[in-house]
C-alpha cells in the first residue's frame, strides 16, 4: 500500500531524495500513476502553494519542494497511458523584453504545472513579437506576463496592443504580476487579471480557464 500521505509530507519538506524514493516504491507496489500524481505529488505541491500564499513558507522552500515534485513526476510519466496526461489547460509564460528576471517567473510555472496545467515557458527578455508568436504556435488557454522592473511593465502592454493588431486578443486571458505591478495597472492597459504571487497566479489561471 502506498503511502501518499508521506509522499505528500516530503514534497513539502522538499526531500528530492526521499520523494524519489517513496515514487519509486509507489510505482513497485503497484500504485496508479494517476494517484501517485494526484494523491502525492500534487497534493503536497498544494499545500506548500496554499501555505506560501499565508506567508508561512518562503521561496527558497518553495522552489525545493517543486523540485521534489518534479522528481517524483519524472518517475510517474512514463507510464502514464497516452490520453492519460489530461491537462486542464494550456498557459504561455515569459519574463517581458528587457527583463531578465526569472526566479518569479519559474515558481509560477511550477506551481501551475502541480494544478496540471501545461506551461509553455518561453523564459526571460521575451519581445511582443515574441509572445505573439507562441500564442499562434501554442493556441494557449491564457497568457501571463511577467516584469520585476518599472522601466520593462510597459513592455505588457505592448504585448496586448499586438496581440490586438493581430485579431489574437479575444482568443485568450492575459494575466501579469510581478513586483512593481498593480491591479490598476493590469486594468489600465487591458489584462484580465493580475497576481501578487505564484500561488495566486496559479488559483487565477484555474478561474479564468473555469
Amino acid at each position: 500500500m502506498a503511502d501518499f500521505e508521506r509522499l505528500s509530507e516530503e514534497v513539502i519538506a522538499g526531500s528530492v531524495d526521499e520523494v524519489a524514493e517513496l515514487t519509486q516504491e509507489a510505482i513497485d507496489g503497484g500504485a496508479e500513476p494517476k494517484e501517485i500524481i494526484n494523491q502525492g505529488l500534487i497534493n503536497g505541491m498544494s499545500i506548500v502553494g496554499q501555505r506560501f500564499k499565508e506567508g508561512d513558507m518562503f521561496v527558497p522552500e518553495v522552489m525545493m519542494a517543486a523540485k521534489a515534485m518534479k522528481g517524483g513526476m519524472e518517475l510517474v510519466e512514463p507510464l502514464l497511458a497516452e490520453g492519460d496526461t489530461s491537462t486542464v489547460g494550456t498557459v504561455v509564460l515569459g519574463t517581458v523584453a528587457g527583463d531578465l528576471h526569472d526566479i518569479g517567473k519559474n515558481l509560477v510555472a511550477m506551481m501551475m504545472e502541480s494544478a496540471s496545467l501545461k506551461v509553455v515557458d518561453l523564459g526571460i527578455d521575451v519581445d511582443p513579437a515574441e509572445f505573439v508568436e507562441a500564442v499562434k504556435e501554442h493556441q494557449p488557454d491564457v497568457l501571463g506576463m511577467s516584469a520585476l522592473l518599472t522601466t520593462t511593465m510597459l513592455e505588457m502592454q505592448n504585448t496586448i496592443e499586438l496581440l490586438e493588431e493581430e485579431g489574437l486578443r479575444d482568443s485568450l486571458k492575459v494575466i501579469i504580476g510581478g513586483a512593481p505591478v498593480t491591479p490598476d495597472f493590469g486594468e489600465e492597459i487591458g489584462a484580465d487579471a493580475w497576481a501578487p504571487d505564484a500561488a495566486s497566479a496559479k488559483d487565477k489561471v484555474l478561474e479564468l480557464i473555469d
